[in-house]
């Protein structure tokens, strides 16, 4: 998947509801349902539905490289 693709993906699916997991490493994983508030042109910006005014942001290249993983709910 090309970074254009990525962000397109992203962009067509601001304001739903996604699950993302955040590898951190050394088999530490963070898991979140969370929905992208919005969308830049190097990041994008979401907040956890569980918890409320907890806002998170990533970049594109995060997902490209696999250092998250996005689950798009449909």
């Amino acid at each position: 998947m090309t970074l254009q693709e990525i962000k397109n993906k992203v962009n067509d699916n601001v304001g739903n509801d996604v699950f993302i997991r955040y590898n951190l490493g050394r088999n530490k994983v963070e898991k979140y349902r969370v929905r992208i508030k919005e969308a830049y042109k190097n990041i994008f910006i979401v907040e956890l539905v569980d918890k409320s005014f907890e806002i998170k942001s990533f970049s594109y290249a995060d997902v490209m490289t696999k250092t998250i993983k996005i689950d798009y709910l449909y």
